[in-house]
């Protein structure tokens, strides 16, 4: 048994290239969490914002990028039940997702899927915990309503396509060129628009407008959500890619009564995780464990070659989910 374990860290914020490999110390599990041994750990845009001094980790977070992973449980704290050593599990992480071993609270686990490999389940917590939370939760998408989601060949966007059309909605998706556009339809969207020669604003009013918008694009995006919007909708914000100050005209909300909300993922309270977590077992876990949904897969690296997923996922390039496997063996 080793003390040291291998990790990618962030040795100076920069590109791709700063991710180097490095030797930590084997974490310990707090009161309330569990020690995983990693088999594959998902990358995602925070990762790639951490790596670029955009986006600082939580002052009680790992500084090591990660913030989702699968395994087997290989430690359980004081104050834990319901997990044992060797449960194999899937975790929304604080960070520290790129290393053998990451410690995470207990409540933030969810079991891997039935006949789900840990290469996909790897792949579930950040964007099915994002979705659910500001998708359901938070924007209180109902059965018959009018979805639109941005970045449709995402992530995020692929998981938010299936979630919708499996809960009852009308799907509609942006993505960037037709080939991202039919992955967005063969998911379920009922309209894959492709931004570059069709305006979503168009054709969502042509429609009567939508119920509910989920944006990560922001900049000019923001007003014309505002215009897309049906009366009475919502529009939830989970990012910026395209910045995040924007002239809005609020006599639009009023006169209309729409809706402008948002939120981060990282930054919230163990007990708040601990709630999407629950909700996600009872609601969607058993999608997953039927087969209804799935994670959409786009490309696997070997762990070492970590600066090379990151400079794919920066070509906007992929369809889908990215990830690294930690463990060879796995």
């Amino acid at each position: 048994m080793t003390d040291t374990m291998r990790a990618i860290e962030i040795t100076k914020a920069g590109g791709p290239e700063v991710l180097q490999p490095t030797d930590r110390p084997m974490p310990q599990p707090a009161h309330g969490q569990v020690v995983i041994k990693v088999a594959y750990a998902g990358v995602n845009r925070p990762d790639a914002l951490q790596r670029a001094g955009m986006y600082a980790p939580p002052p009680t977070a790992s500084d090591l990028p990660g913030l989702e992973a699968s395994g087997e449980v290989f430690a359980v704290g004081e104050g834990v039940s319901g997990l044992a050593v060797g449960d194999k599990v899937c975790a929304l992480l604080p960070g520290g997702g790129y290393a053998e071993y990451v410690a995470t609270p207990a409540a933030h686990c969810l079991p891997v899927p039935k006949g789900m490999s840990m290469k996909e389940a790897a792949c579930l917590p950040e964007t099915f915990f994002t979705v659910w939370s500001n998708v359901f939760m938070r924007g209180g998408l109902k059965a018959g309503e009018r979805f639109l989601v941005h970045g449709g060949s995402s992530g995020i966007g692929t998981t938010a396509i299936q979630l919708a059309r499996e809960f009852g909605a009308r799907v509609f998706a942006t993505a960037g060129t037709d080939t991202k556009c039919d992955a967005c339809a063969k998911l379920g969207a009922e309209a894959a628009i492709n931004y570059r020669d069709t305006d979503f604003v168009d054709v969502l009013k042509a429609e009567g407008g939508a119920d509910l918008i989920l944006d990560m694009v922001g900049g000019d995006y923001i007003p014309r959500n505002l215009q897309a919007l049906a009366e009475d909708g919502r529009l939830v914000q989970i990012a910026f890619l395209s910045g995040p100050k924007v002239e809005v005209n609020f006599a639009t909300l009023m006169t209309r009564r729409l809706t402008m909300t948002g939120s981060t993922l990282r930054p919230q309270s163990d007990l708040a995780k601990a709630k999407i977590a629950e909700e996600l077992r009872e609601k969607v876990w058993p999608l997953l464990d039927a087969g209804k949904i799935s994670p959409v897969m786009d490309s696997e690296y070997a762990f070492e070659n970590a600066s090379e997923a990151h400079a794919r996922m920066e070509t906007s390039g992929h369809i889908g989910k990215i990830v690294l496997k930690v463990d060879a063996n796995a």
